[in-house]
């Protein structure tokens, strides 16, 4: 298999392939048209840490910085401009991947301020003000999937909003996403929305899962445990797609499907391994289904261009065996219920983190141009 063909098979099986990684950078260099052109990548998604690394890097971002000192802006208003205004650059970029998909990709997300993960109401104003400030149609807007996170999905579906749904891990929790996925597009159909305009992806995280259950694995040390390593995060994305398929297979869907709905696809996140024992490529080739969506951050996008071997559906065949590989780690004694809530706030505790990083750094930044400028 030549480069790119692996790219190109991905996408042919139905696998839109999007770049986990966004900087102003990438954006002005032409690297992310290039990525479009040659790597068939339909799509970008960011995250608070994404954002931290690319403004403290400081590529491109001397300018504006300067101009929001000479303002006098809040470091809170500051991180807005910058980051909408790179998220509104790469949509510019995606638009005709927008056009020509029908709305399905050329997407571009950003996330509403992690502080906010468990507050319902100021999620539901964060997604309106971002909205309304990236002024792209083709913008989606994450919000994490905690518990206060649900109803802010279905109230921002409703308005018309399209969403990223982020920080699932749980099939429980994934469930209820797309219930609250469903209950927004009801809102949206009584209230007279065209719901042809509304998207959405759910981001399924799945490396951070084999991260956390190989260490108790480790720690039993047995060989039933040492031969469940590296198979409960495949097994839970594979479940969560039949669940997916059990949702658009109901009567609930099939009439809002009839009111012209899209379905709200799984997107496969946190691709990226991190153990080195495993293929670096495992999180793509072993994730392949129609209606995906694979966000990978670039090493894995040129690794999977390079050695991956795409060899079609490697997701429809194996929830027996998935769910049994979940079933054995229970016989092990590893409680799925207290690894996935331990990463659901993990997550959002390392966005908040890294949201807070970013603050600082662009306060010492504003604060130091503004005193050059005086």
């Amino acid at each position: 298999m030549s480069k790119t063909d692996a790219l190109k098979r991905l996408s042919d099986e139905g696998v839109a392939i999007w770049l986990d990684d966004l900087s102003r950078r990438r954006i002005a260099s032409g690297d992310l048209a290039g990525l479009i052109e040659s790597r068939h990548v339909v799509g970008v998604t960011t995250n608070p840490s994404i954002f931290q690394k690319a403004i403290s890097g400081g590529d491109g971002y001397e300018g504006q910085l300067a101009d929001l000192a000479a303002r006098k802006v809040t470091v809170d208003e500051a991180i807005r401009m910058i980051t909408t205004a790179d998220v509104r650059d790469a949509a510019d970029v995606l638009r005709p991947v927008f056009e020509a998909s029908g709305g399905a990709d050329g997407r571009v997300s950003i996330e509403v301020d992690p502080r906010f993960a468990h507050d319902t109401a100021a999620t539901i104003a964060e997604a309106e003000q971002l909205a309304w400030l990236v002024d792209r149609p083709n913008a989606l807007i994450k919000i994490p999937a905690t518990r206060a996170g649900l109803p802010a999905i279905t109230e921002v579906i409703g308005r018309g909003i399209s969403v990223n749904v982020t920080l699932i891990f749980s099939l429980e929790r994934y469930r209820e996403v797309m219930d609250a996925y469903q209950a927004g597009l009801e809102k949206a159909r009584a209230a007279g929305l065209d719901l042809a305009t509304i998207h959405s992806v759910a981001s399924f995280f799945v490396s951070r899962v084999d991260s956390e259950i190989d260490k108790r694995l480790d720690a039993l040390g047995t060989d039933a445990a040492k031969a469940l390593k590296g198979r409960a995060a495949l097994a839970n994305a594979r479940l969560a797609y039949q669940a997916y398929e059990e949702v658009v297979a109901g009567e609930r869907w099939s009439a809002l499907a009839a009111a012209g709905a899209n379905p709200q696809r799984p997107l496969w996140a946190s691709t990226g391994v991190k153990d080195p024992a495993y293929p670096d490529t495992l999180y793509v080739t072993e994730l392949v289904a129609p209606g995906t969506v694979n966000t990978m951050p670039e090493p894995t996008l040129l690794a999977t261009e390079d050695h991956g071997v795409v060899s079609g559906d490697t997701i429809t065949g194996g929830y027996e065996q998935a769910a049994a590989d979940l079933d054995a780690l229970a016989g092990l004694g590893v409680s799925y219920d207290e690894v996935v809530q331990l990463l659901e706030d993990e997550g959002v505790a390392k966005f908040e983190q890294a949201w807070q990083e970013l603050l600082d750094s662009t306060e010492a930044a504003l604060a130091r141009l503004a005193a050059k400028g005086a």
